[in-house]
């Protein structure tokens, strides 16, 4: 019996008979299950965040490129998932935290008017870009180069948020 990828039939089978599943057949049902339970998690993260900023119609003391740099970590790690070619249960958070930071980035820049043009060309640079690097469309190095560079994007993103938290207090 197969859901979602996920084959519970050796787990069954055994419980059935009145065994507990063997180690080789419980570990990856466990694996694909917290996976996905992960990615159920992860389609609300940033709802709460998102809600706020609708509610208060302000977006003080966010700073834009934290969020921005965030959607390039983001976009890089899915991209890199993909082109691997692992399974949904793997990268599938990566694929709804992408879609909540790019719609904070939206109702950041709608409550920030004007915004500058420097924004609007990081924002015409991102839509250029993105669908190459989602597409796996690039250098295998440059590809790799990317990857390992998302965890110091990640710590890059939050830097001008502690900093703009520290500058309202």
């Amino acid at each position: 019996m197969k859901v979602l990828g996920i084959d519970f039939s050796c787990a069954l089978g055994a419980l059935a008979n009145g065994h507990f599943p063997e180690k080789d057949c419980l570990l990856p049902l466990i694996s694909k299950l917290l996976g996905y339970a992960i990615v159920a998690a992860s389609t609300t993260v940033k709802l709460p965040q998102i809600m706020k900023i609708l509610q208060h119609g302000s977006v003080r003391g966010l700073s834009i490129v934290a969020f921005e740099l965030e959607v390039v970590g983001y976009t890089i790690a899915l991209a890199y998932c993909l082109h691997k070619g692992l399974p949904f249960s793997a990268y599938g958070e990566l694929a709804f935290l992408l879609i909540q930071a790019i719609i904070l980035v939206a109702i950041i820049y709608y409550y920030s008017q004007p915004v500058g043009m420097k924004t609007w060309i990081r924002a015409l640079l991102y839509c250029a870009l993105a669908p190459t690097i989602l597409a796996g469309q690039i250098d295998p190095i440059l590809f790799e180069a990317l990857y390992a560079s998302q965890h110091a994007i990640f710590l890059c993103a939050k830097i001008p948020q502690i900093w703009a938290n520290f500058s309202v207090k």
